[in-house]
């Protein structure tokens, strides 16, 4: 059976260690996010996952733990798709997977730099609903999530066929189902009122499979 990675030819050592490293970095962005995360939205009073996006954790006296998930996981999750990029190339995936990766990465860093407008009561003092109109600020931050998990979201279906192509059919079910569920949560037209919890959902999704995608490619550069 074909490896996920592929060996350069004359790969030195020192090289392909360094490359591992890199790997690592995947397995670092998938869980940072979610666990600065959820870690801050059970704990930071007046939070309410079911009515306040994750985003709006940076918004606060706290606010700069969230920016820090949000900056930490772009600049690791580039990190990692410099990995990829070492790793996969030539072969099939081995150019725009890494590509999606690093469009990610760069995503979640402008989410950091980029924050929502309070509203919803959240942080305290905050306006009881939705702003009549967004900031510039809020705007980008929109414009970032979309592009976050819109670019995993086809990494996976890349990735799947990739597994495929190696005859690898469990890990490509898993790539192409993280795919399709995270897409079904946040890109289809449901109730504003489930929002928070889907996009929470969708998050913990794309983050399980590029820690899945780390530990894989790792294998397969070992």
């Amino acid at each position: 059976m074909t490896s996920l990675t592929t060996v350069p030819e004359g790969a030195t050592p020192i090289r392909l260690r360094r490359t591992r490293y890199l790997l690592v970095c995947g397995t670092v962005a998938g869980v940072l996010f979610p666990a600065l995360s959820f870690g801050q939205a059970f704990t930071r009073s007046g939070f309410d996952l079911r009515r306040h996006a994750l985003s709006s954790l940076t918004l606060g006296d706290l606010g700069w733990l969230q920016v820090v998930a949000f900056v930490g996981t772009g600049l690791v999750a580039v990190a990692f798709a410099v990995g990829l990029w070492r790793a996969l190339r030539p072969g099939r995936a081995g150019t725009v997977g890494p590509v999606l990766v690093g469009v990610y990465g760069a995503a979640m860093l402008g989410g950091g730099i980029f924050v929502p407008d309070p509203a919803l009561g959240w942080p305290r003092g905050a306006p009881a609903g939705l702003p009549a109109q967004a900031s510039t600020g809020s705007i980008l931050h929109t414009v970032c999530g979309a592009a976050a998990f819109l670019s995993l979201i086809a990494a996976g279906l890349l990735f799947a066929r990739r597994f495929a192509g190696q005859g690898r059919r469990g890990w490509a079910a898993y790539s192409a189902g993280s795919g399709v569920v995270a897409f079904v949560l946040t890109a289809l037209p449901w109730s504003e009122e489930s929002a928070s919890i889907r996009f929470a959902v969708g998050a913990v999704i794309i983050s399980g499979w590029l820690v899945a995608l780390s530990w894989r490619a790792r294998e397969d550069a070992a």
